[in-house]
């Protein structure tokens, strides 16, 4: 029997393991949207494209199954380039579609006429134009390069005369997700690497997203263990070793105070570390680097000595069976550097501090909740203060750093976990780029916890003012209504100013399972002492 294009895709995409589109509908898209429903998909509409954007690539991130985004031609393209740009930097699978004139049309330059291919090629893998008697291949080859290390968004014009068209059956049609089987690494073929090893007594690990695309999170911790060493994480692999183990000493943030921790080591190992997770910074270490990685290192920023490339976990697993066990120096190690940490951030409050609030949602939220968080001052509380248990149990834009995250990234975590709690922190600026999406989460039965620190402003730049000595100026949000606010979209809303106010309001909503916005009036006085102790502003 033939197929439409937009049958061929939406088979596609229920098949991959995505059962949902997401995004904001063109004139166009009512073709594709109407061949999802009869295949029992669904149609996620949101308010904003970037929002979209930004929940199907998280949705790729968790999974591992390419999310699916659609916009308008035009404004809806260019208004969800920035939701692209999330899995471009931060190594998200997406497939982005957007409406598009057809060919004829299109060359005459007429109204909402822009080159979406020129718009998003910087921040896609593979851009193309979908045709209907090429259909299958350009799908099929758009979800490969979308998942292959390095994950990333592929963007595909749907010009629309080609949506309804026949498409052509393949022989011998390619699998969407193949199984590829890599060569276990034996003992010889370790040798360098396990003869690094072997001269450290203190070796340290650094770990990032190239843990996840192998599936290597608890063969990182074998190797941890056999070595001894302590675990320094990226903000996006937080959990990758459960952060109430031993070995667990935090998160790298580009700041002085880990320096310190890694400054004793005598050998840095790192595994699947990504630039793009790091500050934009000169390394700073003078310490041998070995270099454990999925695909080549091709910039010059982390200085290895040795880089051994492959499946991690099969890397992993090899090392931690042949390396001879550590004198387990990682375990004072990493202690004392939480503590120092712990202590770094505990400044004096004149109200409710957002270490406080923090560490009240820790005390509250069950160990299997999942906890998006948006950029802003108040990402180094939460990103230190949070503790995360398994792997994508915490969920950030760090490649890309975009305020408007926390909100679509908890939709895509309520979709991908419906079992677990679901909590999104996120600072008063960045909460009203998402605002919209409270509505979302309502009417699609997407229940989740929004806590907002209510600092009144966009306190990062009031930060970055205050250090350079430029008068506070341009930068107030404050008088906001947000139980009415919240009362509004369908949601419950609350307004706290304890953590023990704000521990129970978290207690309510675990009960009510309803959509609930949650205010946290903070006292962010001592954000600036913060920053100064941990990382450079």
């Amino acid at each position: 029997m033939s197929k439409t294009t937009v049958e061929v895709l939406a088979e596609a995409f229920r098949d991959m393991g995505t059962p949902f589109i997401v995004g904001h509908p063109g004139g166009d898209t009512v073709h594709l949207m109407e061949a999802a429903r009869v295949r029992d998909m669904r149609y996620i509409l949101m308010k904003q494209e970037v929002a979209g954007a930004m929940l199907a690539a998280t949705w790729g991130e968790i999974t591992g199954s390419p999310g699916v985004c659609t916009s308008t031609r035009g404004p809806g393209a260019t208004n969800m380039v920035n939701g692209v740009a999330y899995a471009w930097a931060d190594r998200a699978p997406l497939i982005a579609l957007t409406d598009q004139y057809p060919t004829d049309i299109f060359e005459t330059r007429l109204r909402q006429t822009i080159d979406h291919q020129k718009i998003f090629s910087p921040i896609t893998k593979w851009n193309t134009t979908l045709q209907a008697n090429t259909t299958r291949l350009q799908i099929h080859h758009a979800i490969q390069v979308a998942t292959a290390p390095t994950p990333g968004p592929v963007h595909i014009d749907l010009p629309s005369p080609e949506l309804t068209k026949e498409v052509p059956p393949l022989m011998g049609e390619p699998t969407l997700l193949p199984e590829r089987v890599s060569i276990e690494p034996d003992k010889k073929a370790l040798r360098k690497p396990m003869e690094m090893i072997s001269k450290a007594s203190k070796p340290i690990i650094l770990a990032g997203l190239g843990i996840y695309w192998d599936k290597a999170s608890a063969e990182l911790v074998a190797l941890a263990e056999r070595l001894g060493a302590p675990v320094l994480t990226t903000t996006k692999c937080k959990g990758v070793i459960p952060e109430d183990h031993e070995l667990s000493a935090g998160c790298i943030i580009g700041g002085t105070i880990e320096r310190e921790l890694v400054n004793q080591s005598d050998l840095i190992i790192t595994v699947g570390l990504d630039i793009v997770e790091l500050q934009p910074k000169p390394w700073p270490y003078n310490i041998p680097v070995l270099s454990l990685a999925n695909v080549p290192t091709l910039n010059g920023l982390i200085p290895f000595n040795l880089e051994m490339v492959g499946d991690l976990k099969l890397i992993l697993h090899g090392l931690s069976e042949f390396c001879d066990g550590g004198q387990g120096w990682g375990v004072e190690a990493a202690s004392q550097f939480r503590i120092a940490v712990s202590n770094a951030l505990n400044t004096p409050s004149n109200g409710l501090s957002p270490q406080a609030a923090m560490e009240a949602a820790v005390d509250v939220l069950p160990r299997d909740t999942v906890a998006t968080c948006d950029a802003g001052a108040s990402r180094l509380l939460v990103v230190q203060k949070w503790k995360s248990y398994g792997e994508r149990n915490f969920l950030t834009s760090n490649g890309l750093g975009s305020m408007g995250y926390a909100i679509p990234g908890a939709l895509a975590a309520r979709l991908a976990r419906p079992k677990s709690p679901v909590v999104a922190f996120a600072g008063d600026g960045g909460f009203m780029m998402a605002v919209a999406e409270l509505q979302t989460s309502v009417k699609e039965n997407l229940p989740i916890i929004v806590v907002v620190f209510d600092d009144e402003e966009i306190a990062l730049i009031r930060i970055k003012q205050a250090i350079k000595g430029i008068p506070r100026y341009g930068v107030g949000i404050g008088g906001l209504n947000w139980e009415a606010l919240a009362q509004g979209f369908g949601a419950d809303g609350v307004v706290v100013d304890t953590a023990h106010k704000l521990g129970d309001a978290l207690q309510a909503a675990l009960k009510t399972g309803r959509t609930t916005l949650i205010a946290a009036r903070i006292d962010g006085s001592g954000y600036i002492e913060q920053f100064n102790a941990l990382r450079e502003v």
